[in-house]
């Protein structure tokens, strides 16, 4: 009898296969998967396929440590984190954790190497665990504007680019119920940013850079302007003020992309990562 890959135990490869990829690709929970193997007259015990789960994780560790190490060895990264239910322990509950996407993929700017993605869990965001995960990572960082990346750029070896479709978005939520010719105009100057970017995928860093000095980088200059003179007009508690201050605040990490061809716009790399995350949660209960 050929060997099997769980150590005494009478699960075939096909088996633990279809209950991974069901559980983690097709958002299939383990409950599930029983009463749906039962229906077929097949009995697969929730606590037994649980066990088979932690087993082949631990089988497959030397591949995601392999996969950690290809993701991490790069000038640029894009990371992001979402919530996600995690069952606790004996009281039958949930409770609130996290799950860290770090996305590796510069084809955008021409690249030919694979795109990867690395994925960590927490109990919680604190920032220490971003730091932990990014121990060893020098150059650029694209992300939103959680605080818990700020420490890693105070070392210089990491450099925080940010993400323009935050910064819109604080804009836009304004002109949806306050609509007025300056956010108007401000959500034009950045829908004419993306459109530059659209022109300029695929293309070589070198290439992108030069572009983005010519032609983004005068937008970006008239936009600073308009938010900073409006910003001297406003009530501290208007609306538009956060807005505006989300944008300044950051302005060094949403400008980097001009200085840098091999830096994106927005972080929408890691956010469409983990997509696959905010499918399975809204169809599951437990993670």
């Amino acid at each position: 009898m050929p060997g099997l890959p769980i150590e005494r135990s009478i699960a075939h490869p096909s088996l633990l296969a279809e209950i991974i990829v069901s559980k983690y690709a097709n958002h299939t929970p383990l409950y599930r998967q029983s009463e749906i193997a039962a229906r077929d007259g097949v009995r697969l015990d929730r606590a037994t396929m649980a066990r088979w789960v932690g087993q082949c994780e631990e089988l497959c560790r030397l591949l995601t440590e392999a996969l950690r190490r290809y993701t991490m060895a790069t000038a640029k990264l894009h990371a992001d984190d979402t919530p996600i239910p995690v069952l606790a322990p004996g009281n039958k509950k949930t409770k609130t954790g996290r799950l860290w996407a770090y996305v590796r993929d510069d084809r955008r700017s021409g690249s030919s190497e694979p795109a990867s993605v690395w994925f960590a869990y927490s109990p919680d965001r604190k920032g220490i665990h971003p730091q932990t995960h990014l121990a060893g990572f020098e150059g650029i960082l694209q992300a939103d504007g959680y605080a818990g990346f700020n420490e890693l750029n105070e070392g210089g070896k990491v450099r925080l680019a940010f993400c323009w479709d935050h910064a819109r978005r604080y804009v836009f939520n304004v002109h949806e119920t306050a609509p007025s010719d300056t956010t108007k105009q401000w959500l034009d100057i950045i829908g004419e940013l993306y459109g530059i970017e659209a022109d300029i995928r695929g293309k070589p860093p070198d290439e992108r850079r030069r572009v983005r000095q010519e032609k983004s980088n005068p937008l970006l200059a008239a936009l600073e302007t308009s938010m900073r003179e409006k910003l001297a007009t406003l009530w501290p508690k208007a609306p538009l003020v956060e807005a505006i201050n989300y944008s300044l605040n950051r302005w060094d990490g949403l400008t980097l992309f001009c200085d840098d061809g091999r830096v994106e716009i927005s972080n929408v790399l890691a956010e469409n990562a983990l997509r696959c995350v905010a499918m399975g949660r809204s169809l599951c209960t437990s993670f």
